[in-house]
């Protein structure tokens, strides 16, 4: 899984050694990624920590390669690794900014769904998990190009979902809402004032801010057999911020 360093993948990495999986933990940090692993295994369950950029194809490869290497298969995708642009409106986007986001958000999933589901056709099974946001569900919770790449994800996930269907694998994706990560970190600049303005309106609808162990707890599930016949389903988990 992407993005295994902290917040949601962290959390998603634990619960899911925890109830027996066997982890890739792949983190552009590649030290939070080790520290994941220790902790793994201190717990008793098993992990292999991967530094890689899912921007870059090599990375990708790499890491799903790992996956093989040290477990024999690939049974599970998590696309958990993404990063915020700065709230910039259309007028303000740079070049840099939106191929950043895009090549993370975006391409990174595509890449790593290209390379896993050559292996799920081989066994006739397995299982993809894209963590998209509310944000590409609507479009005031962030700026152009972070809405542009989860919207992206979203119908990315739908695609691969109907596609596959009678392949044994499914695909289905997890719309956070605010939730207690350090997602901020990755922005390169301050708030664009026009993006932050036109979000901060909707701030007061949110009930709370949601725990990383939440969003785990809803992958725990897409993952299950208990969800074998969930599949091109967008789950929302945003403690009803959307819903008004």
């Amino acid at each position: 899984m992407t993005g295994a360093a902290s917040g949601m993948g962290e959390q998603i990495a634990k619960l899911f050694a925890k109830e027996g999986a066997k982890v890739v933990a792949a983190d552009l940090n590649g030290d939070g990624a080790e520290r994941v692993v220790q902790e793994i295994r201190a717990a008793g369950g098993t992990a292999v920590a991967v530094k890689a950029n899912v921007a870059i194809e090599e990375d990708v490869q790499r890491m799903i390669d790992t996956a093989v290497q040290e477990f024999g298969t690939l049974d599970i995708l998590v696309n958990n690794a993404g990063v915020m642009d700065n709230f910039e409106a259309a007028h303000e986007v740079t070049d840099q900014v939106w191929e950043r986001v895009l090549a993370v958000n975006t391409t990174g999933p595509m890449r790593a769904m290209r390379k896993a589901i050559p292996m799920f056709l081989e066994k006739g099974k397995g299982t993809i998990i894209n963590i998209a946001s509310v944000g590409g569900l609507a479009g005031g919770r962030a700026g152009l190009s972070y809405t542009a790449s989860k919207h992206a994800l979203i119908g990315m996930t739908k695609n691969v979902a109907f596609h596959y269907a009678t392949k044994g694998i499914r695909c289905n994706a997890i719309c956070p809402g605010a939730v207690e990560t350090n997602i901020s970190a990755s922005m390169t600049a301050r708030p664009s004032a026009i993006g932050y303005e036109r979000l901060s309106l909707g701030l007061p609808l949110n009930p709370r801010t949601g725990k990383p162990e939440e969003i785990a707890a809803a992958a725990l599930f897409l993952a299950s057999d208990e969800a074998s016949f969930v599949n091109g389903a967008i789950l929302v988990v945003d403690g009803g911020w959307t819903v008004y």
